[in-house]
């Protein structure tokens, strides 16, 4: 038998960055610790109720404490910190909301490598100092901080201790 549409009232919204809704009702829209590498996703709104595509996303490392000393750096340079730790997780969030969440964790298996990573930054400044404190705790740089045209934003691009690509991303007005 083949899938019926939800009977809740839905309604496709196309995301560049990946946008969070956090109220319907006045239609604000609030960018996201995180976004989708490459963009054009799409989330489903469901009218009056809240629905974020992502609620925490989990990255395993090979030398637990070498990535939370490069991740409290990195990003506490965005007002992101640990809001849960146990001697070999480590949650990351903003102190006004949990969700979404990065959790960082020590690999019993698999060492997670070539993730992309974008988290929203309030200002170039920002940028700056997430670049910074991100080589200072031994980040390696990939792409200094700079602006992008083509995306109306100003990035900066480390790797993490193990390899993965973690950005910094402001976006400009048009």
């Amino acid at each position: 038998q083949a899938n019926s549409a939800p009977a809740l009232p839905i309604r496709p919204t196309r995301f560049e960055d990946f946008a969070v809704y956090r109220s319907f009702n006045g239609g604000s829209k609030k960018s996201a610790d995180v976004r989708v590498a490459g963009g054009g996703g799409y989330v489903a709104v469901v009218d009056s109720l809240e629905v974020s595509v992502l609620h925490h996303l989990g990255v395993f490392a090979s030398d637990f404490p070498s990535s939370r000393e490069f991740y409290v750096a990195a990003l506490g340079a965005l007002d992101i910190a640990p809001g849960y730790e146990t001697s070999d997780v480590a949650e990351f969030w903003r102190p006004e909301d949990d969700t979404p969440s990065l959790s960082l964790e020590q690999a019993v298996g698999d060492v997670t490598r070539g993730l992309h990573l974008a988290f929203a930054a309030p200002d170039r400044a920002r940028v700056d100092e997430f670049f910074h404190a991100s080589l200072r705790a031994g980040g390696r740089e990939r792409v200094a901080p700079r602006f992008w045209p083509e995306y109306r934003a100003y990035c900066a691009f480390v790797s993490d201790p193990d390899g993965n690509n973690i950005e910094a991303v402001h976006k400009e007005a048009v």
